[in-house]
């Protein structure tokens, strides 16, 4: 399993929206970055992820998981836009704070901290763990 972090601005798509969504999940699109659509491009099904709200309130704010691999993005006709489904696992009992994402040495090369504007990024396992732990969620 490998694990991933996908940001929304909560104005556009929500974790209240994705939670609405159940087990149906919804497709990731919209991604119009090439290296953030060639991340959604090595997904497999079962890949976790964190669920980013960008903006205002900069945190994690939930678990999902990969639901479909790669398909084309059904909000174009171009052929070299592609995205994944995804569905809500849980929220974080805590949410995680760029803030403090920046602050915890263990977490200082995440991609996250280095490029934060990319939507789509990979998150390692030991990333994956300390988020987790600062949430207060059980890493799987």
């Amino acid at each position: 399993m490998r694990y991933w972090l996908f940001k929304s601005e909560p104005s556009t798509w929500s974790w209240d929206q994705q939670m609405a969504k159940g087990e149906a999940g919804e497709e990731w699109d919209g991604v119009r970055n090439y290296q953030a659509r060639n991340f959604m491009r090595e997904m497999a099904v079962g890949d976790r992820g964190f669920f980013y709200h960008s903006q205002t309130e900069k945190a994690v704010v939930g678990v999902v998981e990969v639901s479909a691999e790669a398909h084309p993005d059904s909000t174009t006709d171009d052929e070299r836009w592609e995205c994944v489904d995804i569905k809500a696992v849980m929220p974080v009992a805590t949410p995680v704070t760029l803030e403090q994402i920046k602050a915890d040495p263990r977490l200082a090369e995440m991609v996250l901290v280095k490029n934060s504007r990319l939507s789509v990024q990979p998150v390692t396992e030991a990333e994956w763990k300390v988020v987790c732990e600062l949430g207060g969620v059980q890493a799987e």
